[in-house]
């Protein structure tokens, strides 16, 4: 399903300021994942996406049900390049492979500051 990582994304604010980002796969099928961190990496914004649940108005939990069994990765959490569209609406889309590694640079960088 790495098409639905290519596709703008939903952002909704959840209480106390969370971000949650609502991917729609092709077929319909909506992921939902939490705005973990933000990086500024050579002048572009990047999110760390993490795989999250989020209630609807019935109170039920959308959380990454599948049956693509094949496909492992698609509950893990990675980063996505935040963006404006048309409308001036941030959206996020898939690193280049350029773009991923400086960001993974940059996020490792962070961890080992953190750590000392």
């Amino acid at each position: 399903m790495a098409s639905e990582k290519d596709k703008p994304m939903d952002e909704e604010k959840m209480e106390d300021d969370e971000v949650i980002v609502v991917m729609t796969d092709d077929e319909g099928n909506e992921y939902y994942y939490a705005q973990e961190l933000v990086l500024q990496v050579e002048g572009e914004k990047y999110a760390l996406l993490v795989p999250t649940c989020a209630d609807d108005e019935e109170g039920h939990c959308h959380c990454h049900e599948h049956d693509h069994e094949d496909d492992e990765d698609e509950d893990s959490a990675f980063f996505a390049k935040v963006v404006l569209d048309e409308s001036g609406e941030e959206a996020y889309i898939e690193p280049t492979d350029e773009e991923f590694e400086a960001v993974v640079a940059a996020y490792d960088a962070l961890m080992e500051e953190e750590d000392e």
